[in-house]
């Protein structure tokens, strides 16, 4: 394995060049082995924090023993069986969901693109069943909904999108937590069916809305019979410190796109409707092979108990607080940091300059992040985490960032 150089520079076309899996992700020059907790240990026995979860996957760490036991359980009677026939463990998790989330029924898929793929023919669907021959969904600026077709073009990256075209027609981006903007779009395209949004964006470099620009936006939604479709995949399954981030503003959409966290690390993905979204996908309408197998839904049935019983969500306040309050108090007044914002334990710290090379060099130091939109370092870490674990991030992280702000 190689090392890791402090500069953060690593020659990836030189390593893809040594495997057969295809380049693309320009991936970090270390292979973990196994995990216990919020801990991992790579192929030299090295430990390491993991602040990422695997991208917000991973809410109870690695190798939780409740999660071990559903899946083998569940693997040793029935890993697949298709969705003609009735499936008990996902009737099960769609129960659970829908009486987290407030909604009436749940549709699963195998991801957050999917799910959010899904989330988009639905309301497509719906204008076209009142006649609407181009349904149009409102999106936001710095948005990230996936990167299936239908989800690239509701995300709003450049990057992400160039080479891919023509994309599908039918979206429209706004400035975000702006309600004028949204009501302008409005006034210029008649066909509007619904609006997508994050409430606490991600990829946008952990970017929060105003309570009361999605109590607003509910409003307005009802106003116009649009629906209000929350994209919750990386914010959501109490990584805020609620179910839902958006329950901090106590309201409920009509659509809500989950992954991520939900199966603690299998893969799932799943949209939950209700009121006007409910009962318009119907038989043929849409489909999947895998959506909802009895593993991933053993899976996610024991993530959402232990959340539960081991009161994690209360957890998230508590120690996301900590973390917060703590990368405040030892970065305030430090040169080149603009701020330390996020919710429970979906955090992230803005510098004024761009800073991927702190990835590699918090890697060397024995800490897993990433940075978003080039200057926001993102932390997403297992909802387990004790704040003297939470103590740790802080004492890697800030001279890492106090060295690379005084650098010219």
């Amino acid at each position: 394995m190689h090392a890791i150089p402090l500069d953060g520079h690593f020659d990836y076309g030189a390593q893809a060049m040594t495997s057969a899996i295809s380049n693309t992700y320009a991936r970090l020059p270390v292979a973990f082995t196994h995990g216990k907790g919020i801990w991992l240990w790579d192929t030299n026995g090295r430990r390491y924090l993991d602040a990422m979860a695997g991208i917000g996957v991973s809410c109870l760490g690695h190798a939780h023993p409740k999660l071990v036991e559903a899946i083998s359980q569940q693997a040793a009677r029935l890993i697949h069986i298709s969705n003609l026939y009735q499936v008990p463990e996902q009737e099960a998790l769609a129960q659970k969901i829908a009486e987290i989330s407030g909604m009436t029924e749940v549709l699963f898929g195998n991801s957050g693109a999917e799910a959010n793929e899904a989330a988009i023919k639905l309301a497509r669907y719906f204008g076209y069943k009142k006649g609407n021959d181009l349904p149009t969904i409102i999106t936001m600026e710095s948005s990230w909904h996936g990167r299936t077709l239908g989800t690239l073009a509701a995300t709003d990256s450049e990057k992400a999108r160039t080479g891919f075209g023509p994309l599908p027609e039918g979206f429209i981006k706004v400035a975000y937590n702006n309600l004028n903007a949204i009501k302008e779009a409005a006034e210029k395209e008649p066909r509007v069916v619904a609006v997508l949004l994050e409430v606490l964006q991600g990829e946008g470099g952990i970017r929060p809305s105003d309570i009361s620009y999605m109590q607003d936006l509910r409003k307005l939604c009802d106003e116009r019979g649009w629906l209000m479709m929350i994209d919750e995949v990386q914010s959501g399954i109490g990584r805020t410190g609620k179910w839902l981030a958006h329950q901090w503003a106590n309201i409920l959409p009509d659509v809500v796109v989950l992954a991520k966290g939900l199966g603690g690390g299998v893969p799932i993905g799943a949209i939950a409707a209700r009121g006007p979204a409910a009962g318009v996908l119907g038989p043929g309408s849409h489909g999947t092979t895998f959506g909802g197998g009895p593993l991933v839904c053993a899976a996610g049935n024991a993530t959402l108990k232990t959340l539960e019983d081991d009161q994690l969500l209360a957890h998230a306040v508590k120690v996301g607080g900590h973390l917060k309050s703590a990368l405040e108090k030892a970065l305030r007044g430090v040169p080149g940091v603009r701020e330390v914002r996020g919710q429970g334990l979906m955090l992230g710290i803005e510098l004024e300059k761009p800073c991927g090379v702190l990835v590699g060099r918090a890697l060397e130091a024995g800490l897993l992040i990433n940075v978003t939109r080039d200057r926001v370092i993102r932390m997403l870490p297992p909802l387990i985490i004790t704040e003297d674990e939470a103590d740790e991030i802080v004492k890697i992280i800030v001279p890492l960032i106090k060295a690379f702000n005084a650098e010219q």
